[in-house]
């Protein structure tokens, strides 16, 4: 939404939208936000953005022709913070992963051979 650049308030920094949900009578519109920070920054910015829910429906009329402008209702997307918090949880729980150079250690080294069949046996039996 280009328009929230148009924001003055000094409470919404570092906002992307997410998604928006439309109602299919398009009288509605839920608009997920993600707002990096911590916990305090994250209200500030969508208390800020639900005080200027009418300019932005303003700005949204200027550019849609429409019978009806969506009332703008802002949401907090946590699903953000939540894969990063499921990706630290993996990390703790995990082996590290071998850097792209080395080989895993289940399966040899390029340099080195590769199991042999044992003796006496035919490879192409």
């Amino acid at each position: 939404m280009a328009i929230l650049a148009e924001l003055n308030d000094p409470r919404v920094r570092d906002v992307t939208v997410t998604y928006v949900e439309v109602s299919p009578d398009l009288r509605h519109a839920k608009v997920h936000v993600s707002v990096m920070g911590d916990e305090t920054r994250q209200r500030l910015s969508l208390a800020g953005l639900r005080s200027a829910a009418g300019f932005l429906q303003s700005k949204i009329a200027k550019r849609i022709d429409t019978r009806y402008t969506p009332k703008i209702e802002f949401l907090l997307d946590q699903g953000v913070k939540k894969s990063i918090e499921v990706a630290r949880i993996l990390r703790e729980v995990l082996p590290p992963a071998p850097a792209p150079d080395e080989p895993a250690p289940d399966e040899p080294a390029p340099d080195e051979p590769g199991p042999h069949p044992p003796e006496g046996s035919d490879p192409m039996a």
